[in-house]
């Protein structure tokens, strides 16, 4: 869109510049944008908003002495063609399109501008240039992505204690939570998932257990086998953490991938009995981490499961109940953390 309209721009000076100079000359004149005119000898023509902008004037810029390229920010500099004394030219393909940089004006001010090039046709050698000021929608940026930073780092403190808060009352899976946050990040990472997602998968990830706050103490501490109603209550912890996280505009799906981390490929899982595509993929990767490290952590019922048991149970479940290719980047993972061989799955 910008692009074109530029085009525009440079096609009425082209089609009015001898029909009506006194129409192309109001237009150039009186635009914000700063125009100017360069051949290889150097400045030919310049508006009254291009004096603004760099702060010299005509007299200035059309002098020999004048160089274009000190206006220009040193880290973008390399930009420019250095064929001619005025740097009009972006180093983009043909010369032509729209290109961003930073402009020094003479007060010392650094201005971020866009500039547009288009040769004049009619005028070989010549090429005419517009430079609008984008300072402010940059200024603009640059606050939204700090504002934007800043509640990113606030909601990931507020993760963390809930995470912690979690654990507090559940002193068997302490660091659980964690934990798997780290095994999910990193199957996700192995599978190439773009930064944005290994980072939602994470956040996920160290919360996925926070339904728990709702179950007593005393049946997350048994030290032996739940009975059937102890059993259901455990089975609800998804519902009620997404009940919990729904209502917190996250940027990504948190409460439908801590409800869905017990689903299973076959539809064997809880609550929801989801299969296959149904399951969220990140809630794919979340159950395969979930279940290896609880495995390989102590339990109030049982011990650890060394690390090689761990892999032939999770392989063997691998296309009936978690993700293969999640299964296979945790399995590379396991093996490389543990020094293991290929788990045999006979």
């Amino acid at each position: 869109m910008e692009a074109e309209k530029y085009g525009c721009l440079i096609m009425i000076v082209e089609d009015l510049r001898e029909s009506n100079q006194e129409i192309v000359k109001a237009i150039i004149s009186n635009t914000r944008e700063g125009i100017y005119v360069t051949s290889p000898a150097g400045f030919e023509f310049v508006n009254p908003a291009f004096e603004k902008l760099t702060g010299f004037k005509e007299e200035e810029i059309y002098s020999k002495s004048f160089n274009f390229l000190r206006l220009v920010h040193p880290d973008d500099r390399h930009l420019f063609s250095t064929t001619t004394r005025s740097f009009s030219k972006p180093n983009l393909p043909g010369g032509t399109g729209l290109v961003e940089f930073r402009l020094v004006n003479l007060k010392g001010e650094v201005r971020y501008v866009e500039a547009s090039t288009s040769p004049l046709e009619t005028k070989p050698g010549y090429t005419l240039v517009i430079l609008r000021d984008i300072t402010s929608r940059k200024k603009t940026e640059t606050q939204l992505v700090e504002t934007l930073a800043k509640l990113r780092k606030t909601m990931r403190a507020t993760i963390e204690a809930i995470s912690l808060t979690i654990e507090s009352r559940d002193p068997y899976t302490a660091g659980h939570q964690r934990r798997v946050s780290d095994l999910a990040r990193s199957i996700a990472t192995r599978l190439a998932y773009p930064a944005e997602e290994i980072d939602e998968i994470r956040l996920a990830a160290q919360i996925h257990d926070l339904g728990k706050i709702s179950i007593p103490a005393e049946i997350l501490n048994k030290p032996g086998r739940l009975n059937a109603n102890e059993y259901e209550m455990i089975k609800d912890h998804p519902r009620v953490g997404y009940e919990i996280l729904k209502t917190i505009e996250f940027p990504w799906p948190v409460a439908d991938i801590v409800y869905q981390h017990h689903e299973r490929l076959n539809g064997s899982g809880y609550p929801l009995g989801l299969k296959d595509d149904q399951i969220h993929p990140m809630a794919k990767i979340l159950a395969v981490a979930d279940v290896v490290e609880a495995m390989l952590s102590h339990r109030p019922y049982r011990s650890a499961l060394a690390p090689d048991l761990v892999l032939q149970e999770i392989n063997a479940d691998a296309g009936t109940l978690f993700e293969p290719s999640a299964v296979r980047a945790c399995t590379d993972i396991i093996q490389e953390m543990y020094n293991l061989p290929s788990p045999s799955l006979s």
